[in-house]
């Protein structure tokens, strides 16, 4: 078991944010070594059922997954996972008696390797089982209640004083508390953010037809309609569905009777997997794209949603964040004698900032086409899938540049 308490006043790592880039950068610190206290002011939801429940999904890509083996977590997480086999695209427009389909395209995962594409969680479930399993890690102090307030930042060491009056000296801070971070803003770094007028609508529900754990993109106007595949509920086939809307629209959504809602996104869905019947709560989330002006600061380096927040594609969100926690873990592991210094730290931000600046044109550019009702935009989103697909060296170019970085 990990120490009931680290000594406060002094850590190599200091992460704060408690969510799930927060708890799996603590645990992969504590792994590597690092002892490592991580803070958050709000104890983690780990329930599908509550108010402030995460009903979003998110597939972890193989990368992903390397990193949770390293780190010593995977086999805990793994009897939760959907395996992701395939990814189908289908490309849709409104038609009179409903949608049409123009075309569609399957991308198997074993075409380039012998393993699955990524493995599916309900964030609320990933939350439940890192909660149970990071706390066995040595070297790990998790502390809920208690929040990052401010900094004082030294060559040598940051000086954090937390929420209930603590002070900690850390030789690195880690800044994964979201997209309106504190570490971020005491470290006087900005953010650009991108607004679409779009949410993205988020819940579970059972269908009539299996998935055979493929994963489904739908296109069309106002926004791709997702599903990724869940374990049976009550022996019926289930999907976790992320649905984009303008943004009027997906608030009526939220708000529509449950029947109503059940027949909108069966006919949303093209019919592919039958009826389909709402299985949880529904979520709403604005879409947006927003990156950190910097990655890094004296002694602070930035990750997950406090570096970048990407609209809900390809999976590269959380992905993208794990990206980074692999990229510092490693140049931090290459600098135990000067960990969070500035070479290191200059190191991880110009690195990561080449990944994410690419990735986030890719995804705003796909975000913008996709949901455009623009005819010449639609016959782009054709050809582009077609082309994408169609040829063998484009398809693995693009496979590959979407499980890791770029």
């Amino acid at each position: 078991m990990a120490e009931t308490s680290l000594p406060h006043d002094s850590v190599d790592v200091l992460v704060s944010g408690g969510g799930i880039a927060g708890l799996i950068a603590a645990a992969a610190f504590g792994a590597s070594g690092f002892k490592t206290l991580m803070v958050d002011p709000t104890p983690p939801v780990v329930t599908g059922h509550e108010a402030s429940s995460d009903l979003r999904s998110t597939a972890f890509l193989r990368p992903a997954r390397d990193l949770f083996e390293k780190i010593g977590i995977w086999e805990a997480l793994a009897p939760h996972a959907t395996p992701l086999e395939a990814l189908r695209i289908v490309d849709t427009v409104s038609g009179e008696t409903g949608p049409e389909i123009r075309t569609e395209r399957q991308f198997e995962g074993r075409e380039s390797a012998n393993e699955p594409f990524g493995w599916n969680f309900l964030n609320w479930v990933i939350r439940r089982e890192l909660a149970r399993a990071v706390p066995d890690i040595a070297n790990v102090e998790l502390r809920y209640g208690v929040g990052f307030k401010t900094m004082l930042t030294r060559t040598s060491e940051a000086r954090v004083t937390l929420s209930d009056g603590a002070t900690v000296r850390a030789k690195l801070v880690v800044a994964a508390d979201g997209r309106n971070s504190p570490v971020r803003e005491a470290a006087g770094i900005g953010v650009k953010t991108t607004r679409y007028g779009q949410k993205s609508l988020a819940f579970t529900a059972t269908h009539e037809l299996p998935h055979h754990n493929v994963s489904t993109e739908i296109y069309r106007e106002g926004g791709p309609f997702t599903m990724v595949p869940l374990p049976d509920i009550d022996g019926k086939p289930a999907s976790a569905i992320v649905w984009m809307n303008k943004g009027p629209y997906a608030t009526e959504l939220l708000n529509m009777e449950v029947d109503a809602f059940n027949a909108a996104m069966t006919d949303r869905s093209a019919g592919l997997y039958g009826s389909l019947e709402l299985a949880s709560g529904r979520g709403v989330f604005p879409i947006i794209t927003q990156l950190a002006d910097r990655l890094s600061d004296e002694r602070v380096a930035v990750i997950a949603e406090a570096a970048h927040v990407l609209p809900p594609i390809g999976a590269q969100g959380l992905n993208t964040s794990l990206n980074d926690l692999a990229e510092l873990l490693t140049l931090s592991e290459n600098h135990r004698g000067d960990l969070g210094g500035q070479e290191m730290l200059d190191a991880f931000a110009r690195t990561r900032h080449r990944d994410i600046a690419a990735r986030a044109k890719v995804v705003d550019l796909f975000n913008r086409v996709v949901r455009s009702e623009d005819e010449i935009l639609r016959t782009v989103r054709l050809l582009g899938l077609k082309a994408v697909h169609d040829l063998r060296p484009v398809r693995r170019k693009v496979m590959k540049a979407g499980l890791g970085p770029i």
